[in-house]
């Protein structure tokens, strides 16, 4: 049974971990998975993917009116680590981020939502700078999972989908950023981040292998990422940390790419000169700086954003570099970080609590952090953003756009729709 204990009992059962190098074949980690709740995070040809369950937390929802910026969750999720980590066996002849003793997790943008989870996996097959790893985690030594022996089974495509509208119409949403930008002009709020919803349904059960095969085909320079079933691929590093050293890569002011290089170039320009896009990205940084100054004895943050062009949007960047105060987790960070303005707003509060009034949706674990960290405190964490929730044969996708004083609604729509097809294009099985 998996080791599913809450965070007031850490201490019931051993987990005995062992991580032992690979030959590196060199070809796809999500060949490895088994079909059901794959766990991955990939960049390219790079990444972890486990399967099995030794462990697993679900932090509990805080009760409606808890204020939105509580991170209780977080907290939970910390202690519950800590006692695991006190009471797990490990022998790692690897030694690099990811190896030992590994979690993968998934967390709600709000403290009410239900939906964020922490899972350790039986099995984990990872890769990382041309080395390649298997991890073992049983609760007897020398055990071997039953995971690790099931066949694999062929990922089947997604087949026919029906597409459905989410919570709110096109024109309602619409009316829903024509109000917030109403209520940005008129003071006392910077900037709100909106979001939609959308469905889709298959005719049987999506294997999510192959949502993770097509985006980081696709995605390369992206994070692939499978959790507690939301999917995607998102651009958004929320943080990255080994030892001391914190990275992590705000990314706020969207354009499509363009037909070709002289209308991609333009496209480009015009966002590095836009009043609107500038201000929005800047108090996406302001917000990080903020968090981050408390937590760090070393910080670095450029003073101009450049371009990152992605295969289907490019957005302005911002790439800040820490080193972290002794005694700080990454799981310390993620819970000051979260939520970024760029996917809630500035200031936070009141930012967080127009969006639960005029979205009509819960989010879940959209625009959550979701990631992975070992039991050295390495960790890589993003936000999950052009992803959806798989459950079953249905999928609810997600996209957000951020909203300022200087935000046209038709514009947001566009850019929300450029956003959704990520997961559209990958919900969807090529013609023969």
């Amino acid at each position: 049974m998996p080791n599913s204990q809450n965070p007031q009992s850490p201490r019931a059962g051993k987990l005995f971990v062992r991580t032992v190098s690979l030959r590196d074949r060199a070809d796809s980690l999500v060949r490895r998975l088994p079909s059901g709740a794959p766990l991955a995070w990939l960049t390219g040809d790079d990444g972890v993917v486990g399967w099995g369950e030794a462990a697993r937390l679900e932090p509990r929802a805080q009760p409606e009116g808890t204020p939105p910026t509580d991170t209780t969750r977080f907290t939970e999720a910390a202690q519950w680590l800590n006692g695991l980590l006190e009471n797990t066996e490990v022998e790692d002849e690897v030694d690099l981020p990811g190896t030992g003793l590994i979690t993968f997790g998934t967390f709600t943008f709000t403290p009410t939502s239900h939906g964020s989870a922490l899972i350790v996996p039986r099995v984990v097959v990872g890769r990382r700078e041309g080395r390649a790893w298997l991890t073992t985690i049983t609760d007897e030594p020398g055990a071997h999972p039953e995971e690790l022996l099931r066949p694999r089974s062929a990922p089947r495509p997604v087949g026919p989908v029906e597409w459905r509208p989410g919570s709110l119409t096109r024109e309602e949403w619409m009316g829903a950023v024509a109000g917030s930008v109403e209520r940005i002009r008129s003071g006392g709020l910077e900037k709100a981040v909106l979001a939609r919803d959308s469905f889709a349904d298959a005719h049987s059960p999506i294997d999510v292998r192959v949502l993770l095969e097509r985006l980081r085909t696709r995605f390369p320079a992206c994070f692939t990422f499978s959790v507690g079933g939301m999917v995607g691929a998102t651009p958004e590093l929320l943080l990255r940390r080994e030892g001391d050293q914190l990275t992590s890569l705000v990314l706020a002011g969207t354009r499509p790419r363009g037909e070709d290089a002289e209308s991609d170039h333009r496209l480009g320009q015009e966002m590095l000169a836009s009043a609107k896009d500038i201000e929005e990205h800047g108090l996406a940084v302001d917000s990080l700086r903020s968090a981050l100054e408390p937590l760090a004895d070393e910080l670095v943050v450029p003073a101009w954003p450049h371009l990152l062009k992605l295969a289907n949007v490019q957005h302005l960047a911002t790439r800040a570099h820490a080193r972290l105060a002794p005694g700080v987790s990454a799981l310390d960070a993620v819970a000051a970080l979260h939520p970024t303005a760029a996917v809630g707003g500035t200031p936070t509060e009141t930012a967080m609590r127009l969006i639960a009034e005029v979205e009509g949706m819960d989010r879940g674990g959209y625009a959550g952090p979701v990631g992975w960290l070992d039991g050295a405190g390495n960790a890589e964490w993003g936000i999950a953003l052009r992803c959806a929730h798989v459950d079953g044969s249905r999928a609810r996708l997600y996209a957000g756009c951020g909203i300022v004083a200087g935000s046209d609604p038709a514009s947001e729509v566009a850019e929300a729709e450029s956003k959704f097809r990520v997961m559209r294009e990958a919900l969807t099985d090529p013609e023969e």
